[in-house]
């Protein structure tokens, strides 16, 4: 077992994407007692992992009643692809000729998302969807270039699309491609490593880092570090590859709270205590098709310079403790609960280099009235005689001449810098001011991404849907473009509303935190099967964060534009078209 150790100031945190690599100690275990702790057995708290030949397995003793994923790991170590280059192997065999077998059958199904590659069996057979890894969401426009290049050779199959976690996934690939695509993304700065199932998710940062005229902190060099940490630069780090589960986490940086701590497995809440800066730490939040939860206080604070530490702590409890059975109860949520915040804070304590950990402090920096501020449009940034411009992604899907143009623009106008945000939108940084109008004039402005959208689209937000995902039962991006199309010509909105689409129960569209939500289902109509939607209502985002809850369930997708526009009469002030022009 290793320990990082990463030192940084918090008074001057570098602009630069670029830090130093994190440098292994050896660790100390020394017990902590707490009250909460003393109630769980000592066997439950023996670790269930060990390590083998260089990677982390689950003991033999362990193995009963375990689910076939975890089974799928413990036949074939799914690093070793990347570690032992067996992709490379892997990638001269054909998918047919892997269908013959139950290893490489689970390679191209399970292990490949370790790579970050995930089989689109059910729609496209043989093609791949690729997931990177973008701290903080930031990307660079010859980033961006070589993304369209890859997506490009695939014609209709191919394209890309910004996710709720600030990040890009590409569609289309082959696995023939797959070598020559990683040293692609070498070369450019990027990953796709670790990026799918039982691993750390992209670090979420304020998209406005470092030229918001209101941040608290610069998120980038703190979520950056934790990249950096998990994928150990981008060589991979077998420390947290065996998962119990996947795990999200995020720094917040701003008073908007644009990163939605609440439904993170780990959030930093910047924070001070007796002078010095550092983050409270919320724990636990997820969604899942059983159960939804939102992150609560650890009571515990750390110093800027324990935010990789104390996330290597978490991550190895949860590691080390998590149950590995029923895999909608195997979320860190759960290990929470079964030992109690302060249970598991004492194993977290354990597992920090030094063994301490500061309770929460009461100096938070976040103000709890701050009304969130829109980020679509023209904005002043910090740095004087400069703004950014938020354009606005329908859905989130972007094509390869998309993805060219808006590279084009970030050097044309910018700084070469792109940020991606949650809302599936993205942000062109760093314009100077005598350049605003021309930005603005651009055709790709005028006809696809409009930094001013209508309201009901500004905040549409929609998972992959049934067109390329298997688990999506209905097809979701069109579907909501069309129906919000029409909602509109109905009813006059005058404040800003959340709709977002999911699929499924997996919820990757967040419906949850929607003002309005929408997620997939089958039901009847008129004695047919159909696609419908379980319709949420009442999610909110900031400091009053708070999940919405089933408003109506099974209702056809085709029956679903009057109850949205009953919704938003009913609880949004919308007016009917017929009757506001009637008013006038």
């Amino acid at each position: 077992m290793t320990s990082f150790s990463v030192k940084f100031s918090a008074t001057s945190l570098p602009n630069s994407n670029r830090f130093s690599k994190l440098h292994a100690t050896p660790p100390q275990t020394v017990a902590v007692p707490s009250s909460g702790a003393a109630e769980i057995a000592a066997e439950r708290l023996e670790p269930r992992v060990e390590q083998k030949d260089g990677y982390w397995v689950l003991k033999e003793k362990f193995r009963q009643g375990i689910n076939p994923a975890e089974k799928a790991k413990i036949e074939k170590e799914p690093m070793k692809l990347f570690t032992e280059n067996g992709i490379e192997d892997l990638a001269k065999i054909s998918v047919e000729e892997m269908e013959k077998s139950k290893l490489t059958k689970e390679d191209i199904d399970i292990r490949l998302k370790w790579l970050g590659l995930f089989h689109r069996r059910k729609h496209h057979y043989g093609r791949f969807m690729m997931r990177l890894k973008l701290p903080n969401g930031v990307t660079t426009s010859a980033q961006t270039r070589y993304l369209a290049s890859v997506i490009r050779k695939y014609g209709k199959d191919g394209c890309g699309d910004v996710t709720t976690r600030q990040n890009w996934q590409i569609r289309g690939v082959v696995l023939p491609d797959v070598p020559e695509i990683l040293k692609g993304l070498d070369e450019v700065g990027l990953t796709s490593l670790q990026s799918g199932m039982d691993n750390v998710r992209n670090p979420v940062g304020n998209p406005l880092a470092g030229i918001d005229p209101h941040e608290i902190v610069d998120t980038r060099p703190y979520t950056n570090l934790l990249s950096q940490y998990v994928t150990a630069n981008f060589r991979g780090n077998v420390d947290v590859t065996n998962l119990p589960r996947k795990w999200n986490v995020c720094v917040i940086g701003s008073h908007d709270l644009y990163e939605h701590p609440h439904i993170n497995d780990l959030a930093y809440m910047p924070a001070t205590k007796d002078g010095r800066f550092g983050f409270n730490l919320l724990v636990g939040g997820f969604f899942s098709p059983k159960r939804c939860a939102e992150a609560i206080p650890l009571d515990a604070w750390v110093p800027a310079d324990d935010v990789v530490p104390v996330c290597k702590a978490i991550l190895e409890a949860y590691r080390d403790l998590g149950t590995r059975g029923n895999r909608q109860k195997t979320r860190m949520m759960w290990l929470i609960d079964e030992l109690g915040v302060e249970g598991f804070r004492a194993e977290v304590v354990k597992r920090m280099p030094q063994q301490k950990l500061e309770r929460e402090s009461a100096e938070d920096l976040v103000q709890k009235q701050w009304e969130r501020r829109e980020y679509l449009g023209v904005h002043p940034q910090k740095q004087e005689g400069y703004s950014f411009v938020g354009l606005h992604i329908p859905v989130g899907r972007v094509q390869a001449d998309d993805m060219d143009e808006l590279a084009r623009l970030a050097d044309e106008y910018g700084s070469g810098e792109l940020r991606l945000t949650v809302e599936q939108n993205i942000i062109i940084p760093n314009i100077e001011n005598s350049k605003i109008d021309a930005l603005l004039n651009e055709p790709l402005l005028k006809k696809r991404f409009s930094p001013d959208p209508p309201i009901l689209m500004r905040n549409l937000v929609a998972c992959t849907g049934n067109q390329f995902c298997g688990q999506a039962i209905i097809e979701t991006k069109a579907r909501s473009m069309k129906i919000t199309e029409e909602v509109q010509r109905l009813v006059s909105v005058t404040q800003p509303v959340r709709m977002h689409w999911t699929g499924c129960p997996n919820t990757c569209g967040q419906v949850q935190v929607a003002d309005i939500g929408f997620m997939g289902c089958l039901t009847r109509k008129e004695g047919k099967t159909v696609e419908g939607a379980d319709v949420f209502l009442g999610g909110r985002i900031g400091s009053d964060s708070h999940l919405g809850e089933v408003y109506k369930k099974s209702v056809p997708c085709e029956d679903l534009v009057p109850i949205i526009v009953d919704l938003l009469v009913n609880n949004f002030g919308a007016v009917p078209r017929e009757r506001e022009e009637t008013e006038e």
